[in-house]
């Protein structure tokens, strides 16, 4: 009899309209819905608004665009960001799906060693790989001979570019590889084995098949991360220019708003196409492994496990070389004619430079992100996936939840520019603030956040809800009792995520901060203008250091949580 009742209780739906909590849930969700109509749908109108205008304000149409078509320096960049990064494109995504088919479909050792050193670029600025091929390719570089022994007259321009871009995306297309080849059914490569298919007949009739919208995901995701970086074009570019180059010009170096909204849109065009074709292929994407799928398991075979190692030992030597330079030359007293281990370099940096404060900023920022973005992502996935109600600012949520993944951090920045710095904006007072920052990086990296966090959500079952709401449980004690002691494990994550990405991220605070709310990866950049190599190499260097420390902190709160909060999987 208890059963039933209970049963009919979980049956029974709940009218939440009537229930104070779900007032309360309908409040936060509309303030969720305020925080990203004011921090993002308003800077992106914005940039749109000042496109179609003229210089005192009028609307014109079309007519900056046009003027931006008739300019040919401004359309070669165009065509250059194109194929640079059509071809970083073509090189990156097979040197990490090689990468990946070594890690999932070979038995070679120190697998877990290998995988954590490609993920080593993601802890320092991407512009890190480019003051160390400067380091050992430029005018005073270890191998200029050799560069130019290939007919590459020197590394400054679209070598450079490529070269770094490839090194700084590798770890991203490398883990999406890497999913899309853990999902393979054994029972496919059993039957062809049945069969006496040949090992590239399985290749290219099992595993390409299978692991093919990983290989477009890669692409896209490479191809946009390519076109709207800005460190590396800024770095080693030389006179190469790049949209993401152009817009920082136009807006800060020639007041030229009009044509750096063009240019944004332009930037703003490739990542929302990427995102449209990612969100088309994944609907038409059919699964991998069904309920009686077998995971595959690789059999060793000796002579395919040395040549999968001696592969990814290449790699990850060429990683070694990138990172090693920049840690040399960061303490190399007078390159290159006096290579003595000094730090002149970090006392320039922290000390003369003033590098130290911008430090104490980018802390700021990234414990401000992880803290508060954490927060308001969780907050907002859980609103629209465990209570009701409040239809009409579901869909809008949802939908701004995901614009981010396709606004560069670049167009983002411009954006907020002109919004918050607009006469009359009531928020003004916030630009050039450090919190300005903090809230451009949450917005930034929200959607991948809000995913995390959606996945978390999923994966607990409806009734811990319907039976709190029988039970005239608010849903929020629900919350705090059950919902958030399972899903901890995935705020850590979540709060690593946003810690990591705002102590190296430069597109998206490069045109807010002020000389008192420098952050430290701008302070490379303005240290690379200032020819301070040495110095820049030093600071992204500290910056890879405290993201490591950073990294292993996370990891050892995950365990701790883990160990506290998730017995019940034990």
């Amino acid at each position: 009899m208890a059963a039933e009742l209970l049963g009919a209780a979980v049956r029974t739906p709940v009218k939440q309209k009537s229930d104070p909590s779900a007032l309360f849930g309908h409040v936060a969700l509309a303030l969720i819905a305020l925080f990203l109509i004011v921090f993002l749908a308003f800077p992106l109108f914005s940039i749109l608004q000042q496109a179609v205008q003229d210089k005192e304000g009028g609307f014109n149409g079309l007519a900056n665009f046009i003027a931006y078509a008739q300019t040919p320096s401004l359309l070669e960049s165009v065509w250059n960001s194109l194929w640079v990064s059509a071809l970083v494109t073509v090189i990156a995504v097979p040197l990490a799906f090689g990468f990946a088919y070594a890690l999932a479909r070979s038995c070679m050792p120190f697998k877990a060693l290998l995988r954590g050193i490609t993920l080593v670029p993601l802890l320092a600025p991407s512009l890190l790989a480019a003051i160390s091929l400067i380091y050992w390719f430029g005018n005073q570089g270890v191998l200029k001979n050799t560069l130019q022994s290939l007919g590459i007259d020197q590394i400054y321009g679209a070598p450079g570019i490529v070269i770094a871009e490839v090194f700084a995306v590798f770890p991203h297309a490398m883990m999406i590889l890497v999913t899309a080849l853990s999902m393979a059914d054994a029972r496919l490569y059993e039957a062809a084995n049945a069969m006496g298919t040949s090992a590239a007949r399985k290749f290219f009739t099992i595993t390409l098949p299978g692991a093919k919208y990983g290989l477009i995901s890669a692409a896209l995701v490479v191809f946009t991360l390519v076109m709207t970086d800005f460190g590396i074009p800024k770095v080693i570019g030389g006179n190469f220019n790049m949209l993401a180059t152009d817009v920082f010009k136009l807006v800060i170096g020639q007041q030229d708003f009009a044509r750096g909204s063009v240019v944004a849109i332009l930037l703003l065009s490739p990542a929302v196409l990427s995102f449209v074709v990612d969100r088309y292929l994944s609907r038409r994407q059919t699964a991998m492994l069904s309920a009686r799928a077998v995971p595959y398991t690789p059999t060793r075979s000796t002579g395919f496990d040395a040549v999968m190692t001696l592969y990814c030992a290449l790699i990850v030597a060429l990683i070694f070389a990138v990172l090693g330079m920049a840690v040399f030359a960061s303490f190399a007293k007078f390159w290159p004619y006096q290579l003595t281990p000094s730090l002149q370099h970090y006392v320039l940096g922290l000390v003369d430079a003033e590098v130290g404060a911008g430090f104490i900023n980018s802390l700021k920022v990234a414990t401000g992100t992880a803290v508060f973005g954490t927060a308001l992502v969780f907050a907002g996935a859980y609103l629209l996936e465990k209570t009701q109600g409040a239809d009409v600012l579901r869909g809008p949520v949802k939908m701004l939840a995901m614009l981010p993944m396709a606004v560069p951090g670049l167009v983002l920045g411009l954006g907020y520019i002109f919004f918050f710095n607009a006469p009359g904006n009531p928020l003004g007072g916030l630009y050039h603030t450090v919190t300005l920052l903090t809230l451009c990086t949450i917005v930034h990296f929200y959607t991948t956040g809000q995913l995390t966090a959606v996945t978390a959500l999923k994966g607990l079952d409806a009734e811990f809800e319907a039976v709190s709401a029988s039970l005239k449980v608010p849903f929020y004690v629900t919350f705090w009792r059950v919902t958030l002691p399972i899903c901890t494990p995935a705020l850590v994550d979540i709060a690593r995520y946003f810690f990591i990405n705002a102590m190296t991220t430069i597109s998206a605070v490069v045109f807010l901060y002020s000389p008192e709310t420098k952050v430290a990866s701008i302070a490379i950049l303005n240290l690379d203008e200032a020819g301070e190599m040495g110095a820049a190499a030093a600071m992204a260097v500290l910056i890879g250091l405290v993201s490591t420390v950073a990294t292993l902190f996370f990891w050892a709160l995950s365990t701790y949580v883990n160990r506290r909060t998730q017995a019940w999987k034990r």
